[in-house]
C-alpha cells in the first residue's frame, strides 16, 4: 500500500499521526472475522430522523412537516 501527500505541506509530526490512525484502522479491519459488518454510521441511520419527529396531528400540522419540534 503507497500512502503519497497530494496536497500540502505536512510536518513530520502529521504525516506520522496520520500514518498512525491509516495503520490502526487497517490492522482492526484484518482481525474482524470474515463477513461482520463495522460499526453502523448514524448519519445513515433513518431511525434517527423518523423515529422521534414526526408532526403532531391537527389543523395546522402541515406546517410543522418540514421543521422538527
Amino acid at each position: 500500500m503507497t500512502i503519497r501527500v497530494v496536497r500540502g505541506n505536512p510536518t513530520p509530526e502529521e504525516l506520522a499521526a496520520a500514518l498512525a490512525v491509516v495503520r490502526a484502522r487497517a490492522a482492526a479491519a484484518a482481525a474482524a472475522p470474515p463477513g461482520a459488518e463495522g460499526p453502523r454510521d448514524a448519519w445513515s441511520d433513518p431511525s434517527r430522523i423518523a423515529g422521534a419527529h414526526l408532526p403532531k396531528p391537527g389543523p395546522a400540522s402541515w406546517t410543522r412537516t418540514y421543521w422538527p419540534s
